[in-house]
């Protein structure tokens, strides 16, 4: 009864010219607006959070291994990748892929400019798919960890200051004791938008890097370890850590272990902030539909006082009448909502498809507004939202229990 009643009333307002109207349109505008806000800060925070976090973890990977002198100095100093620790490495289920690497820090210079850089060594075992995805010109070259090829993989970045194009050669001095130079060939040019990794890092074979370092064949700067997934990397670094503390490798070097997370400390404080806001946003924006909600609430209740007497006088009771009102509510809400998703999801639709929010990634570390559809949180959200929204009504529907049928059947 109480449904049929509101789905009545539902239809009379959406045709009538009453004083409540207006107020209906407002509420589920409300509504629609509260929904597709938190939709599309949710499909941003949530791109945003994961495309920086996997440059991060691309450049650096989940865990790193390395010296543990190293963590109190500037130069690169030598572990050694072993069979042990290999072993060790790749019998974790947890572990996705091992690969080792080795820096130098070196001095590109042309003839007009002169730019300081990082030299990254890797081998056959790295998987560049992360390069490959950024990579805008020429190639990615077939790196190896026996032979010193020549060539190199620069950003845009270091293109753009020192002028270089692929196929030009690039003069490198690197300074050990003393001055040595080398001679690369430019044989890719990438770009991440990762600024503070894009104008730092150049990428070459792991022995050349280990023959300007004089390291053995099995010293290495670190091994990079990728993990099934990012909520592994506490729980392994712990593993880890606790497994490889005071641990030496066939050197006498120490083993030290860090996340992605310890390596960028900033970055990450910095998403866990954009978290506080994402919080924020969907609290104020529940507030302004429930706002909405309770006042057209009590505007109806208000202009339908005389229907309220009538139904009481034939016997309706306060719960019976509350519930029909709160059916009415729900109705309002549904369609707000409806028209909120549909307005949420294109706009996100729009931007992941056409990209037409652009960003510095200077600033940002991306060069567009990311999107990314989570659809159990955002099921949850129109769930979430719908539930309170009709709780938060319960209270202002009781004003129904205090029009009495005598008095409200002679209300104007």
């Amino acid at each position: 009864m109480e449904t049929f009643i509101a789905r009545r009333l539902y239809k009379s307002e959406q045709g009538s010219r009453n004083v409540s109207r207006p107020a209906v349109f407002i509420a589920q505008l409300g509504v629609a607006l509260g929904l597709a806000v938190m939709l599309v800060t949710i499909a941003v925070s949530f791109g945003f959070k994961h495309e920086v976090r996997d440059k991060a973890v691309g450049f650096s990977s989940h865990l790193h291994i390395s010296n543990y002198e190293s963590a109190q100095s500037y130069e690169a100093l030598p572990v050694a990748a072993d069979s042990a620790l290999w072993h060790t490495l790749t019998a974790m289920p947890e572990v996705s892929h091992v690969q080792r690497y080795a820096t130098k820090a070196g001095v590109f210079r042309t003839d007009d400019d002169f730019m300081g850089y990082v030299l990254k060594g890797v081998g056959e075992d790295y998987d560049l798919s992360f390069y490959a995805q950024y990579l805008q010109e020429g190639e990615l070259p077939a790196f190896s960890d026996s032979v010193a090829s020549g060539k190199i993989l620069i950003s845009r970045e270091i293109a753009s200051k020192l002028q270089l194009a692929v196929g030009d050669r690039v003069d490198s001095y690197f300074l050990q004791g003393n001055m040595r130079a080398r001679r690369y060939t430019v044989a890719g040019i990438y770009q991440t938008g990762f600024s503070e990794y894009d104008r730092v890092f150049a990428l070459t074979d792991l022995k050349a890097v280990q023959a300007l370092n004089r390291w053995e064949p099995d010293q290495v700067t670190g091994v990079e370890v990728m993990l099934t997934g990012f909520d592994e990397v506490e729980p392994m670094n712990w593993e880890l850590g606790s497994l490889l503390d005071r641990t030496q490798d066939s050197y006498g070097e120490q083993y030290f272990v860090q996340s992605v997370t310890d390596l960028n400390p900033g970055l990450f404080a910095w998403l866990d902030v954009l978290d506080m806001n994402v919080l924020l946003i969907l609290v104020l924006m529940v507030g302004v539909a429930a706002f909405t909600m309770i006042s057209g609430l009590l505007i109806l209740i208000i202009e339908r006082t005389q229907f309220i007497g009538v139904l009481k006088a034939l016997g309706a009771s306060n719960g019976m009448v509350r519930k029909t009102f709160l059916y009415l509510a729900m109705l309002i809400i549904g369609k707000g909502m409806l028209w909120g998703n549909v307005v949420g999801l294109a706009l996100c639709a729009l931007q992941k498809f056409t990209r037409l929010v652009t960003l510095n990634p200077q600033d940002y570390y991306l060069d567009c507004v990311p999107i990314e559809f989570n659809w159990p949180l955002i099921v949850t959200v129109n769930v979430v939202m719908f539930v309170l929204s009709v709780l938060i009504l319960i209270v202002p529907s009781h004003l129904i229990s205090r029009i009495y049928p005598t008095k409200a059947m002679r209300f104007e």
